[in-house]
This record gives C-alpha cells, sequence and structure tokens, in this order.
C-alpha cells in the first residue's frame, strides 16, 4: 500500500478514480446545497453520489503567554450533544480569505484579538460526502475585548491549560473533529513536548 499526501498524478491513481459525469441540485439551503452527481466508476460501471457543498469556514486554536486555550462551550442541538470547541464560523462567502474569517469569529465568539494567527491547516471534515474544509490557525499575542455573538449564538467561554485540553483530546472527551486536530497541531507546533499518553499529562 502506498501512502500518498496531498493531490496525487491520475496516472498513478486510475484504478481507483471516478469520474464525474453530471451532478443535479437536489436541495438549496441557507447553509448547504445538496446535490446528485453521477460517476463512472473505474470498472465502467456508473454510480451515484450524494455531495454536500458548503462554504468552508476556520477556526482558531487562541493559546495565551501563560499556555492557556480559550474554547466555547455550546449545545449542538443536531447532535444532541453540549460540546467543547475551539472558536470557529463558516466563511461569509466563497472566496472569502480563511484568515479574515478566522480573525472574526475568534473575536465575535471570544472577545479576543490576536497579534499572530499562524495556519495550521485546512481540515477536510467529511471527504465521504462534504466539501467543507475547515482552516486551523494558532492564533498567539492575545489581547481581550468584549465578545459580540451574533443573535442565534449562544455559548460560554471555558478557559484552561493548553496541556489539560490536549489531556482530554488524549482521553476520548473532546469528539469534535476540528477541535481534536487543532489542539493537537497547536501543542506541536508550540514546542510542548510529547503527546500525553493514556490520557495523562504533568500540567506542572
Amino acid at each position: 500500500m502506498n501512502v500518498e499526501h496531498g493531490s496525487v498524478s491520475p496516472a498513478e491513481n486510475a484504478d481507483i478514480l471516478e469520474t464525474p459525469l453530471g451532478e443535479k441540485l437536489m436541495f438549496e439551503g441557507a447553509l448547504i446545497d445538496v446535490h446528485h452527481m453521477t460517476v463512472r466508476l473505474p470498472n465502467g460501471r456508473e454510480a451515484l453520489r450524494e455531495v454536500v457543498r458548503h462554504k468552508g469556514a476556520a477556526a482558531v486554536v487562541p493559546v495565551d503567554a501563560q499556555g492557556m486555550v480559550t474554547l466555547v462551550r455550546q449545545h449542538r442541538v443536531v447532535v444532541g450533544e453540549v460540546t467543547l470547541e475551539i472558536p470557529a464560523g463558516k466563511l461569509d462567502h466563497i472566496g472569502e480569505d480563511p484568515l479574515a474569517c478566522a480573525a472574526r469569529e475568534l473575536e465575535e465568539e471570544t472577545g479576543l484579538t490576536a497579534a499572530t494567527l499562524t495556519p495550521l491547516c485546512p481540515m477536510i471534515t467529511t471527504p465521504g460526502f462534504c466539501t467543507e474544509r475547515v482552516h486551523l490557525y494558532l492564533a498567539t499575542g492575545l489581547t481581550q475585548r468584549k465578545a459580540h455573538l451574533d443573535a442565534d449564538e449562544f455559548l460560554h467561554v471555558v478557559r484552561m491549560p493548553l496541556a489539560q485540553a490536549v489531556a482530554r483530546v488524549m482521553r476520548g472527551e473532546l469528539s469534535d473533529g476540528k477541535t481534536a486536530l487543532g489542539l493537537l497541531m497547536a501543542w506541536g507546533m508550540l514546542g510542548m513536548g510529547a503527546l500525553p499518553q493514556g490520557g495523562h499529562v504533568s500540567l506542572e
């Protein structure tokens, strides 16, 4: 098995590539559109793919000089859970600079502004059926101002040591994908040492 990173040449993957043949809009929503895509499989047969098209989003891991990370607790009614997540929000429109979106969402949800926003990675959330990419950033050089939530946003701001948040990821307690990946990447980028094993980490 060959492990690949990023885009690869079609010639190297002719035996696994699916070829789009056509697409039909089935549902047009405020946040997403749903399409039916017809594809030709590598064996020549045709198949249906249900595709959720999404404008994309940005998310931020804000870590202050004391090693504290700011998260937001909110009720995700779709999955019936109260989650602890990094600040995030959708792009206003296709083509919006994710960096601008990240700065806006950070300030709106937490009141924080960052002297530096360092790109971590664009995360593909559910590549089996959705086009959403969440652009992850590490925010440092933080200044606290007043949060100004959207009218339909209700959340609690939570601060904890980054080490504690990473330990919770390793224990499987923070199941939101962008949050887990963002926290782990921030830990590595900040040179915090080896990841905690078995959910244990020293907070000293």
